[in-house]
């Protein structure tokens, strides 16, 4: 059964870091696309980064390109997310998720994704 855990979420004034870290067991972690997405209130979900395992290409939106960074940890089973210079409009409940298919993240969206985790909040204080 796949399971994804975030943690490392928390509350930091603007222009600080956090590094969240997702968790993943129940599945094969090599060759997959991985993405962390995020969610404001009254907002739709939104991808940020994400991450093909079998070679650790890397993809971002323009809103988050330069200051966050997705990277991989095969030995754990885990991908975190570094993010700097945080705004107050990185505010949102922060997800992990991978795809069941064996290919890269091309193409990636909200939809394409198969499994998520429960969620870690992050707050950004202007």
């Amino acid at each position: 059964q796949v399971q994804l855990v975030e943690s490392g979420g928390g509350s930091v004034q603007a222009g600080g870091s956090l590094r969240l870290s997702c968790a993943a067991s129940g599945y094969t972690f090599g060759s997959r696309c991985m993405g962390w997405f995020r969610q404001a209130p009254g907002k739709e979900r939104e991808g940020v980064a994400a991450i093909y395992t079998g070679g650790g290409s890397t993809y971002y939106p323009d809103s988050v390109k330069g200051r966050f960074t997705i990277s991989q940890d095969n030995a754990k089973n885990t991908v975190d997310l570094q993010m700097n210079s945080l705004k107050a409009e990185d505010t949102g409940m922060y997800y992990c998720a991978v795809r069941k298919s064996w290919h890269n993240c091309v193409g990636w969206y909200v939809g394409s994704f198969d499994y998520w985790g429960q969620g870690t909040q992050v707050t950004v204080s202007s």
